[in-house]
Formats: structure tokens, sequence, C-alpha cells
């Protein structure tokens, strides 16, 4: 990867758009383009934290396994976001605590630990980028902890149903898959999702479902119509 061809994606990122000369020239010399494939590991837990991510293409799932094997989704990564785990990596010098799985092909621009810290420590815009996208991130993270303590698993359920499907209201998700999104076990999706089948809201096929009735899924979920 050139340092030209970084500029151009610098330019693209309004986060970075806005970067002092010096950092933006810091970044241009010193980050490099690492590609993924679908489906592999971006980082494990244990691994070390060596460089700063930067989504520019693709999708990341930042997800907990627990030692019981269960699996909640963290949050996910799409183009011009960063990740606050291997942020907070970084500032604490500390280990992984979750993995990270790429979704799709996935491009990212990766910022090596001593230049990451130098630009915290030298660059206004840069210092913002980086904690802007962090309080947002938290912000989403306190939401799924609410979410998983206090909501009903039928309404977290419509809700996920509604996001992950597509626009003809086709959802590719197994009840694992389910499960792991919301947090819970595969049995308490698996129940939940032949409650909706036989109040005729969705329809079940080997591998996905298929949404029948959106409103009345909108309507459990508490969504505007």
């Amino acid at each position: 990867m050139t340092a030209s061809s970084i500029a151009d994606w610098i330019d693209r990122l309004p986060g970075l758009a806005r970067l002092e000369p010096a950092a933006r020239a810091a970044i241009e010399r010193s980050a490099r383009l690492v590609t993924l494939t679908k489906d592999s590991a971006v980082f494990h837990p244990g691994d070390s934290c060596q460089a700063f991510l930067l989504v520019l293409r693709g999708a990341v799932r930042v997800q907990q396994v627990a030692e019981s094997g269960r699996e909640i989704v963290l949050y996910r990564l799409s183009p011009g976001e960063t990740c606050i785990l291997t942020t907070a990596c970084l500032l604490a010098h500390q280990p992984y605590a979750a993995e990270g799985i790429a979704e799709s092909e996935v491009a990212a621009l990766a910022i090596p630990e001593a230049c990451f810290q130098r630009l915290l420590a030298e660059s206004a815009a840069f210092r913002t980028f980086v904690f802007a996208t962090y309080a947002a991130r938290i912000t989403d993270l306190m939401v799924l902890v609410q979410e998983v303590a206090f909501a009903r698993i039928d309404c977290r359920l419509a809700h996920c149903l509604l996001d992950r499907g597509d626009a003809a209201g086709r959802v590719g998700l197994t009840h694992h898959e389910l499960a792991v999104e919301l947090g819970t076990a595969r049995e308490v999706v698996s129940r939940q999702l032949k409650a909706f089948e036989r109040r005729g809201w969705i329809r079940m096929e080997r591998g996905r479902l298929a949404i029948e009735d959106r409103a009345a899924l909108v309507a459990l979920a508490h969504l505007p119509a």
C-alpha cells in the first residue's frame, strides 16, 4: 500500500480528513493495509494489540464468549469505524478480552502502536477522532447492557429480525446465530420463533426465515411503523 493510496483513504474518512499535516504525514508513512477473508479472525481473547484498526471496507463482528460457550455480539464495525476494544487495549496496554470476526472480506488501515501513541499525544484532531468514536461506542454498549438485563426476549428478538432482515423480509440467520446476537440460549430463541410462527408473523425455512407480518413485529419491538 503506497502513501498516495493511504492519502486517498484519509480523504474519504471524515474523521481523519481534518488531521493536521504532520499527523497526516505520520499515518501515510507508518500505516499499512490489512486484508482479511470472510470468517477469519481479526483478534482472539488474550492476543496483544499491535495496531489501531480503522475499517475501510467490509464488516467486523466483535463478540464475547463465556466459559460455558455462550456468545453475545457486542458490536459491529462498518467502514469508517474503529474498534473501541482495540483502543482500550492500546491505552491500557492490556490483551484483548473478546474476539473479532470478519463477517465479509475486510480491508482495514492499521496504525502501529508507536504511531498511535505519538498521534494521541501530539494531534488534537486525532485525539478528537479517537475519543469521539470511543464515546459513541460506549453508549451503544450501555444500551446493549440495558437490553440484556431488562428488555423482554420476545421484544429483542422482534427488533433483531427487523434489523437483520433484507428488503424482502428474509433473515439469513440460524437459531444459533440469532441466540448469539441476543446473548441468550439457542433453545430460548427456538421457542420464541415457534411462537412467532404460530401467530403467522414469520415463516421458518431451513437455515433462514421470512417475515410474514412486519407490522406485528414492529409493534412488539416498540418501533415506529
